[in-house]
């Protein structure tokens, strides 16, 4: 159980150099997959959908993953940049929650990234027309293993609708759990270029 936190000494830190502690401390921990995140996302009619994601770093802009640019995701992406991320380690009892927009990052980094994924992974990029009617897995397979054939001896390059985006947030909130409910929950705010912290009841 974490240890109560004084707020006054809180107020100095940039919240996204927290999360990296937090996300340091969960991945210390042995927590499989302690980058797994909820992205919340909304359709032009205004419904909200979520899926489980894998956070791909956290730096001074923000929050940054990767997607079909196709997919449903990528699709209400496009029209509403508004976005929640959820993040929870039910072992550490802690949970951060984040709110903003996105924008796409460059195509030299997502090149880079892509490049630096198992081939596996770029093969199954390509093979996937994510969240479109599929009629079997094996035809999934299939199309995988004629891209493999494809690819043979050479290095699999980006799909042009492939790239990541990063959240830059406005909304940062950690809680940490504590007995009889009366959990810690600190959020901060940005503010123009500054953040604002307040403690709130649980």
């Amino acid at each position: 159980m974490n240890q109560t936190r004084n707020i006054r000494g809180m107020k100095n830190i940039d919240p996204i150099e927290r999360f990296n502690i937090v996300m340091a401390r969960a991945e210390a921990s042995g927590i499989k997959l302690a980058n797994a995140m909820s992205l919340a996302t909304a359709g032009p009619n205004g419904k909200p959908s979520s899926r489980m994601m894998l956070l791909k770093g956290a730096d001074a802009r923000g929050f940054i993953f990767y997607t079909n640019l196709k997919s449903r995701k990528g699709q209400e992406l496009e029209k509403n940049p508004n976005v929640s991320l959820c993040f929870w380690w039910p072992t550490l009892e802690e949970q951060v929650r984040v709110e903003g927009r996105v924008s796409k990052v460059s195509d030299e980094e997502a090149d880079k990234y892509f490049a630096s994924r198992p081939r596996g992974s770029q093969i199954g990029a390509w093979a996937s027309e994510q969240s479109r009617p599929l009629e079997s897995h094996e035809e999934l397979l299939k199309r995988a293993a004629e891209l493999e054939k494809k690819y043979h001896g050479k290095t699999v390059p980006r799909p042009p609708y492939w790239s990541g985006f990063i959240v830059e947030p406005s909304r940062i909130e950690f809680w940490f759990g504590k007995p009889d409910r009366l959990h810690e929950r600190y959020l901060y705010t940005k503010q123009a270029k500054n953040w604002n912290l307040e403690q709130l009841y649980p």
